[in-house]
């Protein structure tokens, strides 16, 4: 790539202010193989400036014109594809089918539903005597994660682009290559100067100074509710927008009269999923009492089924997690989660067998789980379920509801009676019945401390919206 010691603003790909560097590390192997510039204060300024004087005159183009817009970035997104899924399996880690099919894939499926959503999405209606009209927040300050790079870099870019917003986007600086390839997308399909543009660099020093900037009207932000919290303060003393999508600890009900081989195996894999690094994975397993026994041998079988390896290896169905620092934290957890007297079922402490190199983790079940471990409680953010046992359906609803985070909840059931009660009784932004196939229609986001605000589709759309009511517009 030409491009990664630059950052785009104002439609063209600058030299950054400053010479800071960084090194992108293949985490399968811990070797750099690129270096991206990282910017200051003088690049959050220039790239804020660009975007705000762009935004008057495209915040006055048409629904339709930004509509073709995104159907040109569709087009050429798709002629980019492999290369965005080839940079996503180099510098996040995920096996090759996961970063073509879904890291990948999930950018195209977005963009698809936001291009239906536009079909019926009305910008202006009437009550009464007045007019309420939809109309772009102003600038938005996109800061995005590593574990689902593309996925919120559609999720934020186009629906702040198709409401009339400008913008500037952050990355992380951990995966930031199919970042810079997205804005040579965006440069190729004629967005114009100023509306999109992008500047690396870390969360203390670019993110902070896009949260706290004055002429930054919104701040969309995904990442650990730590970081979220800070995000928050930052931008507090300006009252700007501040959209969030924060951390998870997802139980995963199991009620009584499922195929519990089934149910428990599922489970295990959608827990252990891009190696356990998704906000809504769902960590916590919730096992009748009376099938606890049975459902962790289960869940043991199903673990060790796991290929842990190289992204390239076809068999592989886990890489390694992101970086040292997040493999360092997930052993730090799994060593609380023995020392505060859960049982270890499988996997536990260090590498897999001949794996002496990458951040590779053991999958790791932990079973006997209480309510007041540290286990069942933090976010891991790696390949590590904990089993919970309960006694009845109110105790599981009362168990899946004991945390500080409301991002999503699961339900395994046959009887889609029983499993609708318990989900509306779920304080999360998303329930799951059954293991239902992916929605982009389908809102996203989380209760308590997972965030506020919601994404995907119309409710992506409708967070980069101002309403305005003009009363007395009808006689």
């Amino acid at each position: 790539m030409e491009n990664t010691l630059k950052f785009y603003i104002d439609g063209r790909w600058v030299t950054p202010a400053g010479d800071t560097r960084l090194s992108v590390l293949n985490p399968a192997t811990e070797q750099a193989f690129a270096r991206i510039a990282m910017g200051n204060q003088a690049d959050v300024d220039a790239a804020v400036l660009a975007a705000r004087r762009a935004f008057p005159a495209f915040a006055r183009t048409s629904p339709d014109e930004r509509k073709i817009l995104l159907e040109q970035i569709l087009d050429v997104f798709m002629q980019r594809y492999d290369e965005i899924a080839e940079a996503i399996m180099a510098e996040v880690g995920a096996p090759r089918s996961l970063a073509y099919e879904w890291q990948a894939g999930i950018g195209k499926r977005h963009l698809q539903q936001l291009l239906r959503t536009l079909d019926t999405f009305a910008f202006q209606k009437s009550t009464g005597n007045t007019l309420i009209n939809l109309e772009p927040v102003g600038v938005a300050a996109l800061i995005t994660p590593w574990n689902w790079p593309i996925n919120q870099i559609v999720c934020k870019v186009a629906p702040a682009l198709a409401a009339g917003c400008t913008m500037v986007l952050k990355p992380s600086e951990i995966a930031p290559l199919n970042a810079l390839l997205f804005a040579e997308v965006m440069h190729e399909a004629g967005v114009p100067a100023g509306v999109f543009n992008l500047i690396n660099g870390d969360g203390p020093t670019v993110g902070a100074a896009l949260a706290a900037h004055p002429d930054v009207d919104m701040v969309s932000f995904t990442g650990s509710t730590r970081a979220g919290v800070e995000v928050a303060r930052l931008a507090a003393p300006t009252v700007k927008r501040v959209h969030q999508e924060l951390g998870g600890k997802s139980a995963n009900i199991l009620l009584d009269d499922v195929d519990l081989e089934k149910a428990v195996t599922a489970g295990v894999n959608a827990c252990f999923g891009n190696s356990g690094q998704s906000c809504n994975a769902p960590t916590r397993m919730l096992v009748p009492a009376a099938l606890q026994d049975q459902a962790v041998r289960i869940a043991r079988r199903a673990a060790l089924a796991h290929q842990v390896g190289a992204p390239s290896d076809p068999q592989s169905t886990l890489g390694p997690v992101i970086s040292q620092r997040q493999f360092q934290a997930i052993q730090r957890m799994i060593s609380i989660g023995i020392e505060e007297g859960a049982q270890l079922v499988c996997g536990g402490l260090g590498r897999p067998e001949g794996l002496q190199h990458g951040y590779y983790v053991k999958p790791t079940v932990f079973a006997a789980v209480t309510p007041d471990m540290t286990i069942a409680r933090e976010e891991i953010f790696g390949p590590v379920l904990v089993m919970q046992s309960y006694h009845d359906d109110e105790h599981a609803v009362a168990l899946a509801n004991d945390s500080p985070f409301g991002l999503a909840g699961y339900i395994q059931s046959p009887d889609l009676q029983r499993a609708r009660r318990i989900a509306l009784q779920l304080r999360v932004g998303g329930v799951y019945i059954n293991h239902p196939d992916w929605n982009p229609g389908a809102p996203f986001g989380g209760y308590k401390q997972s965030g506020n605000g919601r994404e995907y589709a119309q409710w992506g759309l409708e967070a980069f919206l101002e309403t305005k009511a003009i009363v007395g517009y009808q006689p």
